[in-house]
């Protein structure tokens, strides 16, 4: 019936209301002194309840009071009059009141009952989308007991570890497959819980042993310590990291090799002379000393005659400049941060391709920017600008360049730069001379630009 009422429109029940008081009072005035109808104002009090706010409870029941004690028995004494309106008044109002207050308390229920309900789905859509993100991730995904045993585990982690598809991992212990796991509930880290990553060695079901890159945290429940992780098989990457890092190894130290030829070629040139001049001056032509000594050095100079050419090796590849810079950025950056230096760049949103190695490339860039962070560290504090690297590229004639301009002390003696084992060099003193011939292998260049302020290095690189 509540229901009936709520839907029906206000006025609808005031105009019910107003109907039920006069057909009350009207019975009551026919009744007159035999008896009292009183009491049925109670029905529009109920009615009344359902539509008005407090104040309007309270009118109509001062109305409805009114009405009783016009029409009521006949009462002599003043006082006694006064009584009754008052008590049918406040019994009046506090029955409007109190269903007023039932009619609230349950629509507050219903909305109470219809957020949980919400909620309820929310949580349960949650649930059902982060089972299904779980169980399609490619990573691992694993929670542990504190005594080290599986409690739920994707279906990647039996990929990851090999276990059979007729078994699962659940209840198995962790520290045969992931001993840095079992490590990890050993150490108490407060109530805040652990969150890190780590990089260690997995083991899977057959005894193979694998590179794992694990983000795991604990947490605590009434139960006891839990730990979560994710797990990813980092093996290839790995590889290939090393492997890049042969090469690069490789492509060095024949490069060094060149340089150390070249300089023992000159050497071994430099002597075929002098065994010339003395030839003339002397005329020991026939001396076997003399001739063994020439016969060394001209044997020594073939065997040394190892040019740096120009070459395009079987690594090279179209490299995206912007994705090379942009590991770049990341490598150089936090450096310069450190002695309170900027770093500008000035690279085209549509940088590129360009025919190179990336691992080279990167390589020959960090020498570069090394070079102009040692450069700013030896400038006075006074002088400006003051330890900043300009990092611009830019397409000229179908080549592209990328200049590093920094705000150094400049190079004294540029003529020298590319020389290999330059004394005062930092290191070996072939990192410039190394850079270069790495860049002349991808076709193109590494010059020294003069500038009136700092230092300029220009890498000329093919468009792909």
């Amino acid at each position: 019936m509540i229901g009936v009422i709520f839907k029906a429109r206000r006025s609808r029940i005031l105009a019910a209301i107003a109907g039920l008081i006069a057909l009350i009072a009207t019975a009551d005035w026919y009744v007159g002194t035999r008896a009292s109808l009183g009491v049925f104002y109670i029905v529009p009090m109920v009615l009344g309840a359902t539509v008005l706010p407090r104040q309007g409870i309270v009118l109509l029941a001062f109305i409805c009071s009114s009405l009783r004690s016009l029409f009521d028995l006949p009462s002599p004494p003043y006082i006694e009059e006064l009584l009754r309106f008052v008590f049918a008044t406040l019994a009046y109002a506090s029955c409007g009141l109190l269903v007023s207050a039932l009619i609230r308390n349950r629509e507050l229920t219903i909305a109470h009952l219809a957020n949980l309900r919400r909620e309820q789905e929310l949580r349960r859509e949650a649930e059902d989308q982060l089972r299904i993100l779980v169980d399609s991730s490619p990573a691992a995904v694993l929670t542990v007991d504190d005594r080290g045993t599986i409690l739920a585990a994707n279906r990647a982690t039996s990929t990851l570890f090999m276990i059979p598809e007729s078994e699962t991992m659940k209840g198995r212990a962790i520290d045969g497959y992931l001993p840095v796991l079992a490590d990890a509930l050993q150490f108490d880290p407060g109530p805040e819980g652990l969150r890190t990553a780590t990089q260690s060695q997995g083991q899977r079901e057959n005894g193979e042993v694998f590179l794992a890159n694990a983000w795991f945290s604990s947490y605590k429940t009434p139960e006891g310590r839990r730990l979560a992780a994710i797990v990813v098989d980092s093996s290839e990457e790995m590889r290939e990291r090393e492997e890049q890092s042969f090469r690069q190894l490789s492509e060095g130290n024949r490069i060094a090799a060149a340089a150390v030829f070249h300089e023992v070629r000159n050497f071994c040139g430099a002597i075929s002379v002098i065994s010339a001049n003395l030839r003339q001056k002397h005329g020991n032509m026939q001396d076997e000393d003399f001739q063994a000594l020439t016969s060394l050095a001209s044997g020594l100079e073939k065997i040394v005659a190892v040019e740096l050419r120009s070459r395009v090796g079987d690594t090279l590849e179209k490299v995206l400049l912007g994705s090379v810079l942009d590991d770049l950025r990341i490598v150089i950056e936090p450096a310069w941060r450190e002695i309170g230096g900027v770093v500008f760049w000035h690279i085209p949103r549509t940088a590129p391709r360009v025919v190179a190695d990336g691992h080279g490339l990167l390589q020959v860039f960090l020498n570069l920017a090394h070079n102009s962070h040692r450069a700013v560290q030896e400038r006075p504090a006074q002088d400006r600008p003051w330890r900043e690297l300009s990092i611009e590229a830019s397409v000229e004639e179908q080549k592209v360049v990328v200049r590093f301009v920094d705000s150094g002390r400049g190079v004294s003696s540029p003529e020298c730069l590319f020389a290999p084992f330059q004394p005062g060099a930092n290191g070996t003193g072939l990192g410039l001379y190394v850079s270069r011939a790495v860049v002349r292998s991808y076709g193109g260049d590494l010059r020294f630009e003069p500038q009136a302020l700092g230092s300029c290095f220009a890498v000329e690189l093919q468009i792909a």
